[in-house]
């Protein structure tokens, strides 16, 4: 697609053309980190660096990343990472693609952990490490404990932790939500999977193709985390403990509804950028609470 030769500028023309044509929203950005990428120069740079010329070798990566995300494969999934909070997490085929709409989920549970004040942080489904690693870095006192169903992932969040400097803070366990969990902790977060089995196929494709189904379906109505998260998690929670989780769109009610029955009352909404309810905080109803 891209000939030897040709100048960092044109191949950046070139490739946006393409992503363009497949649909890819804000395609220039892409065409520039894809031939970053494949060249480690930076088309967005002014002068005669722009003019520089791709090699054959560095053509021939260029087009083949192109491909692969003309074929609607994210960039995460092609870089190998994804930004989250500040942070560039490893990610393998387990993990779910970090979205911004996480941020919210993440700025309600830092709101509970006072800073310079230890705590002892659960996340369930804790995949490539994406919440819990941007709270302990947030706060240097707390440590933190993940689980998640998917080894393949915890293998993903352990090498995230060491390459963040977080490994003597963070542990991972593999096994499913609460089950068979000792200890107790201050706060509980989860980004569990909330899509409704039905809908899952329909997703964008760089989600529906290359997400875990693990990761998105919910079941048939979206929420069978919920419930077994509800169900469990006032065993390991700390008297005046909380639970963050983050959910879907119009979800707040039923999930509010689900913890309310299990002994749980609500005390903060958190949307996202969007404006979109995204974080909802329960705490355990009664003298515990």
């Amino acid at each position: 697609m891209i000939p030897a030769g040709t100048t960092l500028a044109a191949a950046r023309r070139l490739l946006a053309d393409r992503l363009a044509a497949a649909g890819i929203d804000d395609a220039g950005t892409e065409a520039r980190l894809l031939l970053k990428l494949a060249t480690g120069r930076d088309a967005a740079l002014a002068g005669s660096a722009a003019e520089t010329c791709l090699d054959a070798a560095e053509a021939t990566r260029a087009s083949a990343l192109a491909a692969r995300r003309a074929a609607r494969e994210p960039f995460a999934r092609i870089a190998g990472c994804g930004a989250f909070h500040g942070l560039d997490l490893a990610l393998n085929p387990a993990c779910l693609v970090p979205r911004d709409d996480t941020e919210a989920l993440v700025d309600a549970a830092l709101r509970l952990l006072p800073a310079g004040e230890p705590a002892a942080i659960l996340d369930l489904g804790v995949g490539p490490g994406t919440v819990l690693l941007a709270l302990l870095t947030e706060r240097p006192e707390a440590r933190g404990l993940g689980i998640d169903l998917s080894a393949e992932a915890l293998e993903a969040a352990r090498r995230n932790a060491v390459t963040l400097g977080l490994a003597d803070r963070a542990d991972f366990a593999e096994g499913r939500w609460t089950d068979g969990l000792s200890g107790t902790f201050d706060l509980v977060v989860s980004n569990p999977p909330y899509i409704p089995a039905r809908d899952c196929d329909a997703l964008a494709p760089e989600v529906a193709l290359h997400d875990p189904r693990l990761a998105l379906d919910g079941g048939a109505d979206g929420l069978d985390a919920y419930r077994a998260i509800f169900a469990g998690v006032g065993r390991v929670l700390k008297p005046g403990g909380h639970v963050a989780v983050e959910i879907g769109i119009g979800q707040a009610p039923d999930v509010t509804a689900i913890a309310c029955a299990c002994g749980f009352r609500l005390e903060r909404l958190s949307s996202d950028l969007a404006g979109i309810p995204r974080a909802l905080v329960f705490r355990q109803a009664g003298p515990a609470g």
